[in-house]
């Protein structure tokens, strides 16, 4: 019997006598190039919304990880998540990211009239 087990990263791994064996190669998420902001460090395309990427975007903000977590709606483990690398944000948690990077500002001052 075959042991599989699927990785945060979406990544599926055989597990045989404690090791760790990929079954294909790790297929790259489709992230726009535009996560990063002017100034910062670009994120390739192809690449998903790293932790560093999280970082600098709450650190630009000059925002702790629970007043970034509290403005996104989120709890303030997802924002360590993401930062740790534990987790990678998916769907309209990644959009909302994009979105930051570019109007920072903006985002947030529409999502405290919610």
């Amino acid at each position: 019997m075959r042991r599989l087990r699927l990785k945060a990263d979406g990544r599926i791994v055989e597990l045989r006598d404690g090791r760790e064996f990929p079954l294909a190669p790790a297929m790259p998420l489709a992230v726009p190039a535009t996560i990063s902001a002017p100034g910062a460090m670009p994120v390739a395309s192809g690449q998903a919304a790293t932790a560093p990427a999280v970082r600098d975007l709450r650190r630009r903000a000059r925002l702790t990880q629970l007043e970034f977590a509290s403005r996104l709606g989120v709890p303030v483990e997802t924002i360590r998540n993401w930062e740790q690398g534990k987790r990678l944000p998916r769907g309209p948690a990644r959009a909302l990211l994009a979105v930051i990077a570019h109007a920072p500002e903006t985002v947030f001052s529409a999502l405290a009239k919610t």
